[in-house]
């Protein structure tokens, strides 16, 4: 990853160990992964989890107290709780669906998928997530680099590089033309 590497003793400088102290451990990522199924109740996650009572409760408030769920009175019954996810708690989505892909390649048993992650428009499964480049080239361990914030944009070659446009949601990605023009 080039010259550089980061300053693994100075952990608060990175976003993992702060990722890690909110959602590093089991019951954080099943409370999340039953949000994302639609779940908002105590007593649903309680139910649907297994979890104790006392774990749950811990666990959630947590999960509030980093914004990445939000306590909010229900619309038909104000004495009862749901738990909602935040945009904070969106954005693990990524991350959730990368671990699942990981833990049913890896996993020391094989996981049949049922209900299979598929896209909402083609109802087919969805890819391996993957690391994106600024214009949307998918990049391996080999194309990861470290660099100084002053020296962002600079090649090796001495060339400056401006920003791609992106993707955005819902954009299309020829991958077969991608590693047609990655392999030369």
């Amino acid at each position: 990853m080039g010259e550089l590497r980061e300053p693994l003793r100075d952990l608060i400088e990175c976003g993992l160990p702060q990722a890690l102290e909110v959602m590093g451990e089991r019951w954080s990522f099943m409370i999340l992964r039953a949000s994302f199924n639609g779940l908002k109740h105590f007593e649903e996650f309680l139910s649907e989890l297994g979890i104790a009572r006392n774990i749950l409760s811990n666990r959630l408030a947590k999960l509030v107290e980093h914004g990445i769920l939000k306590r909010e009175p229900c619309a038909d019954d104000r004495r009862k709780i749901e738990y909602r996810l935040t945009e904070k708690g969106f954005d693990l989505l990524p991350a959730m669906v990368a671990l699942r892909q990981w833990g049913q390649k890896y996993g020391s048993e094989q996981v049949v998928e049922d209900p299979v992650l598929v896209d909402e428009r083609d109802r087919l499964p969805i890819g391996p997530v993957s690391i994106l480049a600024h214009d949307g080239r998918i990049l391996g361990p080999q194309d990861l680099w470290l660099t100084r914030p002053a020296d962002l944009g600079k090649r090796a070659d001495g060339s400056t590089a401006t920003p791609g446009m992106g993707l955005g949601v819902g954009d299309v990605v020829d991958l077969e033309a991608v590693k047609k023009a990655a392999a030369g």
